[in-house]
């Protein structure tokens, strides 16, 4: 088994037995910032999978995005309850929400990918690779993020199939 197979093994079990060391860095999660920029990558393998590389021009950003429905304003004006909904479910994945708020806040950069690196009862928490296409050299297209041109806004396009 390779180097890898068990770091990758090693923070799937973490996750599922629900180890002192995972909560213990959703404490501190949910301490810092809303978009909290990381040193490097808390699931290595995961991130050279959707391409990061430990060079100049590649940034992690950590986003933490709120769980669940999105909550419309109570009605007034007498109107029934029961046809007037308040929680509706996004139009956008919150993956695809946490690449557009790295990108508003890291506008010099632009977003690679992303993927999940942990939740708790009110928020879910992903590491978004953002890249510098001065220094790295890469071809790539502005505010990709915004139009759905990553991984997670092809999916919710139904264009994963195609692309992947």
């Amino acid at each position: 088994m390779s180097s890898y197979q068990r770091i990758q093994q090693t923070f799937q079990k973490e996750y599922s037995s629900g180890s002192p060391e995972y909560k213990a860095r959703l404490v501190k999660w949910r301490k810092e910032p809303t978009i909290t920029r990381a040193e490097r990558p808390t699931n290595i393998v995961t991130a050279r999978q959707k391409g990061y590389r430990a060079k100049d021009g590649y940034v992690i950003v950590r986003v933490r995005i709120k769980r669940g429905k999105r909550k419309r304003i109570k009605p007034t004006k007498g109107r029934k309850p029961s046809k007037y909904g308040r929680f509706y479910s996004r139009q956008k994945s919150l993956q695809n929400i946490a690449e557009d708020r790295a990108n508003k806040q890291y506008r010099g950069l632009e977003v690679l990918n992303s993927y999940w690196v942990g939740e708790d009862g009110v928020s879910k928490f992903f590491e978004v690779i953002l890249v510098d296409a001065k220094l790295t050299g890469l071809p790539m297209q502005k505010g990709r993020a915004f139009r759905s041109l990553t991984r997670t806004g092809r999916k919710m396009r139904g264009l994963y199939g195609i692309y992947h």
